[in-house]
């Protein structure tokens, strides 16, 4: 094949003619499989879900759970201090049952926080889940003569959202 090279004129300049690449017409079928898209060709990468973030979201969810709990928690020390099986007095920390009550209502704020945090991809979030399900289980631990099982239910739940956000928080946010 014989290509006469032509010239485009636009004003007064000459543009040398545009190469269209090699003829591929012949070659090889492209091959079948895995083929990973150019970076330029517009389509955007999705990861698909990994176990990773399936914990992650357990965790995130956990965390809300937690959260609840303490609020509910805090709320009743603060408007039903009667409520619990001992005074303020036969706590392991002596304090009023308003300011610990407080203590939880925050904690539970920070908590949801955090929780809402994981679920977007923060890793601010999962810093502060870690401190606040730590900080969480030390309070708890405080409140145990005043409701046992509430508190160990809590403490519980702090230590599964530990372990997920430490053990299978890294490798999400390394995407």
């Amino acid at each position: 094949m014989s290509e006469t090279p032509q010239t485009q004129t636009t004003s007064n300049a000459q543009v040398p003619p545009q190469s269209s690449g090699p003829d591929l017409s012949s070659a090889a079928p492209a091959p079948s499989g895995d083929v990973t898209p150019a970076p330029y060709s517009g389509e955007t990468f999705t990861p698909e879900p990994t176990r990773s973030m399936e914990w992650v979201a357990f965790a995130s969810i956990l965390l809300m759970m937690a959260a609840a709990f303490q609020v509910i928690l805090g709320l009743t020390a603060v408007f039903d201090s009667g409520y619990y099986l001992v005074g303020e007095n036969d706590l392991l920390v002596n304090v009023d049952y308003t300011a610990w009550g407080w203590t939880h209502v925050a904690i539970g704020l920070i908590a949801l926080a955090a929780a809402l945090g994981l679920l977007a991809g923060q890793t601010w979030a999962r810093v502060t889940g870690v401190a606040i399900a730590v900080i969480s289980a030390i309070v708890n631990l405080g409140f145990i003569a005043a409701y046992p099982f509430w508190s160990i239910m809590v403490i519980a739940l702090d230590v599964l959202v530990i372990y997920a956000i430490i053990v299978h928080g890294k490798k999400v946010y390394a995407v």
